[in-house]
């Protein structure tokens, strides 16, 4: 199986144009505020989105617009969150019949997106102000439309694969937004994704609720999960592939391809946590099943104890065993190992649930670098699991003491 990644991003994909403007949804940003992702087909389309009880507007609305799953565009805006609004229902389908007015496509059609402050208030002025530039400029601009879906985020984050199918090659690439307010229970923040391959949109569905287990759902910042979470994926079927529309070899190659595009914006994510210093990636291996391997994985970063010995470069590994003992999952802490790994090289800190003799010297050289790996052997069985988070620093409290001012 060869995927290979490539650039270009939800652009990278055989007919998908993006851009984005800025129009001054928040009047004193100076940043680029609106994307638009079209394709020149109507696609297959699926989507998962937050578990929070508090929904922004546009899940409500998107989720309508792919009830018979299709999908052609996506319209998205930073600035405002449109969660809590009286008038968000008639925003978020006003931002679909302005795509519908400039482009064509059908209203009911277009995902819709939108992240930023929750409980403003929003008006569709600034968009429709917006949209003449937007549309004229679409084009091979996945950067810009990543650009203006980004608010505290500090790089951009976007990613594409190319990979075969019945000898055709296909391809598949993503942008995503996020760095605070992370803690998915489906996905994570605002993640649209794009391929050229043929796939059926019951297929398509499959793949995405599967992918976010191993992917987006191992992703935590700060332990707060946000209302307006989606990841949303269309195929237009423009490689020409033969459809995907059961399981087999080539179902399996399009999984692969998905799951490297999203691991990749995963691990973007995590590092790029508000405040964060340092990507940190639990790889835990040895548990009796998956369940518990992605249970214990997932408990050891988010703990704020981890993170923050973490930030301070120090091996306290009795707070990574701390974690796996609250988690919830069944294990047998006595069997339990602890590693941290970094370029810097790997130190061994427990064995069988006890400390061993390690340099505290050499432990602080593979802490101070900024991906550092956290190894968990459960000794138990055979399962393993990832999840990723960053260190807890103060800017951490700094930017989200003022936030919304």
């Amino acid at each position: 199986m060869n995927i290979t990644f490539i650039p270009g991003g939800v652009c990278a994909a055989r007919g998908f144009r993006a851009n984005g403007v800025r129009c001054g949804i928040k009047a004193s940003s100076k940043k680029r505020d609106l994307a638009l992702i079209v394709s020149e087909r109507r696609c297959a389309a699926a989507a998962v989105y937050t578990a929070n009880l508090v929904r922004s507007a546009p899940i409500k609305v998107t989720k309508a617009h792919l009830a018979d799953g299709y999908a052609q565009a996506v319209i998205c805006n930073s600035g405002n969150a449109n969660t809590c609004n009286a008038n968000g229902i008639e925003i978020a389908e006003g931002m679909s019949a302005l795509v519908e007015e400039y482009t064509g496509i059908a209203a009911a059609d277009v995902i819709v997106g939108s992240t930023g402050v929750i409980g403003q208030p929003m008006s569709l002025e600034p968009m429709k102000k917006g949209m003449a530039e937007l549309t004229a400029g679409l084009g091979d601009h996945s950067d810009l439309a990543e650009n203006a879906i980004m608010t505290t985020d500090t790089v951009p984050k976007e990613a594409a694969v190319e990979f075969e199918i019945g000898g055709v090659r296909c391809r598949l690439g993503g942008i995503a937004k996020g760095s605070g307010m992370i803690h998915p229970n489906m996905a994570t923040m605002l993640v649209w994704v794009t391929s050229d391959a043929a796939i059926t949109p019951e297929m398509l569905q499959r793949c995405v609720s599967e992918d976010v287990k191993t992917s987006f759902n191992m992703v935590s910042v700060d332990g707060d999960t946000s209302t307006n979470d989606t990841f949303a994926v269309m195929a237009n079927g423009m490689a020409g592939n033969r459809l995907i529309e059961g399981e087999g070899e080539d179902l399996d190659v399009f999984r692969a391809a998905l799951h490297a595009v999203t691991v990749k914006l995963c691990r973007m994510i995590a590092k790029d946590g508000e405040g964060a210093t340092k990507l940190m990636t639990c790889r835990l291996t040895g548990a009796a099943d998956g369940h518990t391997a992605r249970t214990v994985a997932k408990a050891v970063i988010c703990s704020s104890l981890t993170k923050a010995a973490m930030f301070g470069a120090d091996a306290n590994w009795g707070r990574v065993l701390c974690a796996i003992g609250y988690s919830g999952a069944q294990v047998d802490v006595e069997k339990v190992d602890v590693s941290f790994v970094s370029r810097a090289g790997r130190v061994d800190v427990c064995k069988n649930g006890a400390g061993i003799p390690f340099s505290e010297d050499e432990a602080k050289k593979v802490l101070l670098e900024d991906e550092i790996d956290i190894l968990v052997e459960l000794n138990s069985g055979d399962s393993a699991a990832e999840a990723w988070g960053c260190d807890l620093t103060y800017d951490y409290v700094k930017i989200n003491g003022d936030y919304r001012t």
